[in-house]
């Protein structure tokens, strides 16, 4: 028989317990390179107004990061908040019961719902993470060669091959700063940075999803076509090119136009005194609207396993606040804040990419929602065949029926 000694014991022993993780939280989180940002200028900026908690930031390299987190989820192991990937990634750990539900959390009031749907179940009913940032994608140009050249900014695609001609027949830097070695940013740069501007955005993306189009429509075969056109411009030997390759060919000032994303700022701030501007991808007539690829790229979601998730929402909250949207869209230069609040970028080339926001409508990478969930994968067939494009060693409308054959295997509206 227990007495009262034996449960006032119980209750000393559960209080310390609680006490341990009172106050106390960790983020998991593959942006290693964030380390300094978090631990010198974000976390302190939180404290300021809620300085009894204290937060561990604690990343584990991009590589190992999605396998590592999923053995500290499975054994219980891993911190109290989850830094979370966009889309399937982050959706199978709401699915595991790993993440906690966010519905009813003040702070998702800051965020359109476009911002939202990279985090929330397919019939959007619940939210897993809170919105934090996105990446534009774009092309970064050297300055003082388009001025050498009297060159300006690119509009549209014929505008956009006439300054790549005008590069070349000058002879002084390679075109295009791009290679296939590593094949993800013929895909995740090129192929769903200037596509939106053929399929229409949202309406070509949602289009595949639905089953209303196919990838062997014109205006995804004309994507492909137009990358195609893009191989003489680029360094003789690009085929063995690797995305460092590119950084340096740019940043060295040896070539003049650098398709890229927005995260690529920082590195050429830090890297390179080479003055660069950007643009956004060329429409393909005059008049045309544009599209952007302002893809939904990171957010931050409470390991439902927490001891601590009053103080883990309380945070959240503060992810959704104007002072955190201006820290980290200003501090870590081309991620941009998701939240409605309005905020002054500093950096130039961050404050003319997220301007584009005004200019044209923004859609997310093609694939990034539903179609990578079967087999074959179409994030890997995609890096693929559109190197193989690049390359010239594939038909631009051969590559659309690969893509569209793999995937009518295994998604029922496509067949």
């Amino acid at each position: 028989m227990r007495t009262p000694i034996h449960f006032a014991a119980a209750a000393i022993a559960l209080a310390c317990t609680s006490l341990v993780h009172a106050g106390n939280l960790t983020i998991e989180s593959w942006r290693v390179d964030d380390k300094a940002l978090w631990e010198e200028v974000l976390l302190p900026a939180f404290n300021k107004t809620n300085p009894g908690i204290t937060i561990k930031f604690s990343p584990t390299s991009p590589p190992e990061y999605d396998s590592a987190l999923n053995t500290r989820l499975a054994g219980g192991t891993a911190g109290d908040l989850i830094t979370c990937r966009p889309f399937d990634v982050s959706l199978d750990l709401a699915k595991k019961g790993y993440l906690e539900k966010l519905n009813g959390i003040p702070g998702l009031k800051n965020f359109p719902e476009s911002a939202q749907v990279a985090w929330q179940s397919d019939d959007g009913k619940s939210t897993h993470c809170m919105p934090m940032a996105s990446v534009i994608h774009g092309f970064f140009y050297n300055k003082k060669v388009f001025a050498d050249l009297g060159l300006s900014v690119p509009v549209t695609e014929a505008d956009f091959f006439a300054a790549l001609e005008k590069i070349k027949a000058a002879g002084k830097v390679t075109p295009l700063a791009l290679g296939t070695a590593d094949q993800w940013e013929t895909n995740q740069i090129v192929f769903t940075g200037i596509g939106p501007n053929h399929w229409k955005g949202e309406e070509g993306r949602k289009g595949i999803i639905s089953g209303k189009k196919k990838f062997t429509d014109p205006e995804f075969v004309s994507t492909w076509e137009t990358m195609a056109k893009w191989a003489p411009y680029m360094s003789k030997g690009y085929q063995a090119q690797t995305y460092g390759d590119s950084q340096n060919l740019f940043g060295s000032g040896r070539a003049a136009i650098y398709p890229t994303g927005s995260w690529d700022i920082s590195y050429f701030e830090q890297n390179s005194k080479v003055d660069f501007g950007a643009f956004k991808p060329p429409v393909q007539k005059a008049g045309d609207p544009c599209y952007i690829s302002d893809h939904t790229d990171i957010g931050m979601g409470i390991n439902s396993k927490s001891k601590n998730k009053a103080d883990a929402q309380v945070f959240l909250n503060w992810l959704a606040s104007k002072e955190f949207a201006d820290l980290y869209t200003n501090k870590a230069t081309g991620f941009f804040s998701l939240s409605s609040h309005a905020i002054e970028v500093k950096n130039p080339v961050a404050k003319e990419m997220i301007g584009w926001r005004n200019q044209c409508k923004s859609t997310i990478r093609l694939n990034a929602q539903i179609m990578n969930r079967g087999t074959p994968s179409m994030e890997n067939e995609l890096w693929n065949v559109s190197s193989q494009v690049m390359n010239l060693k594939m038909a631009p409308k051969d590559a659309a029926q690969q893509i569209q054959t793999g995937f009518a295997k295994w998604y029922t509206p496509s067949k």
